[in-house]
């Protein structure tokens, strides 16, 4: 089977492991690495064995397919540039700023025919993956994700910066469409939110509670799924599953634990495969641009909820 021909846009802190996996790939051949600072892509393009450039449409005619790792408020415009020249794009979240340019980019897409995949990575981990494949409906819904600060990533608020991967999460698992949203969030040590929480209610009845922060002192990562017969709780780093169910009559304890460990999977490498197979087979990726603007539009209306909220207290002193 013939190779695809890659290259990676933006290799900071993500891009670089994107090229990475993409050069480590026996279906890609990764032609060339582009970043703004050239000894950076120098440097990592002497790493993998590849080309490296400054501006990336000098390469747009001699790849196929693109993942494109630049600040999101360039997103637009680089992805949209790649599918005008016929490549396909992994892009990493969020799709766009902005809805308009989401459809847009959506729309140009589908004219040209091409795979326009977003960067949502927690889906390829297996742990969550048989959580949806269990099938069983969410009554309740609890993540939080809390991380020490880090500049990297304050070009956007909490929620466009790490609460979007859980929101993703949210809509993978519920059955229904959102029927009522609230949130609420603060200014910590940025201009942007920094400590966000959406409650979010299904029209199945269904309810989920998302927090993030980027200024908590120690890092925090929990996801807990409640059903009718009790809850699982999963630990996405470890890969694992842990099931706490009511036990059987005359049970000492009167619950039921067993847990569930999966063949550890490394999740950016599986969405590079995954890109590739839905660009050689012209086929839907497992996060298709569609969902990545789905997750966009639920990010922003949290964000919008949260600045409207934030605007009346500043009104109320």
């Amino acid at each position: 089977m013939k190779k695809l021909r890659t290259a990676v846009i933006g290799v900071g802190y993500m891009g670089k492991f994107h090229a990475e996996k993409l050069a480590a790939s026996s279906a890609a051949e990764l032609v060339a690495v582009v970043d703004a600072d050239a000894a950076r892509a120098r440097d990592i393009a002497a790493a993998l064995g590849c080309a490296h450039e400054a501006d990336y449409k000098t390469l747009l005619s001699k790849v196929d397919a693109v993942c494109v790792a630049v600040p999101t408020e360039k997103h637009a415009e680089v992805v949209r540039a790649c599918l005008e020249a016929g490549v396909h794009v992994l892009v990493e979240k969020p799709l766009a700023r902005t809805l308009a340019e989401a459809d847009a980019l959506l729309e140009l897409a589908r004219a040209k025919g091409l795979v326009l995949q977003v960067g949502h990575l927690q889906r390829f981990n297996p742990a969550f993956q048989a959580l949806v494949a269990d099938g069983e409906l969410p009554l309740f819904i609890d993540i939080e994700r809390l991380a020490p600060f880090k500049a990297r990533g304050t070009d956007v608020d909490v929620v466009l910066d790490l609460m979007i991967h859980d929101l993703d999460l949210v809509l993978a698992l519920a059955r229904a469409p959102v029927e009522q949203l609230s949130a609420s969030g603060f200014r910590v040590l940025t201009e942007a939110i920094d400590i966000a929480n959406a409650r979010i209610e299904f029209a199945d009845g269904s309810i989920a509670s998302v927090s993030a922060s980027r200024v908590s002192q120690a890092p925090v990562r929990k996801l807990r799924v409640f059903r009718h017969d009790g809850y699982v709780s999963a630990d996405l780093q470890g890969q694992k599953l842990r099931y706490v169910r009511r036990g059987a009559a005359g049970s000492a304890t009167g619950i039921e634990e067993t847990e569930r460990s999966f063949e550890r999977t490394d999740e950016l490498a599986a969405q590079a495969e995954d890109f590739l197979r839905a660009v050689r087979e012209r086929s839907a990726p497992l996060v298709s641009g569609e969902q990545g603007r789905r997750v966009l539009a639920l990010a922003l209306d949290v964000g919008k909820l949260i600045e409207q909220r934030l605007a009346r207290h500043a009104a109320a002193r």
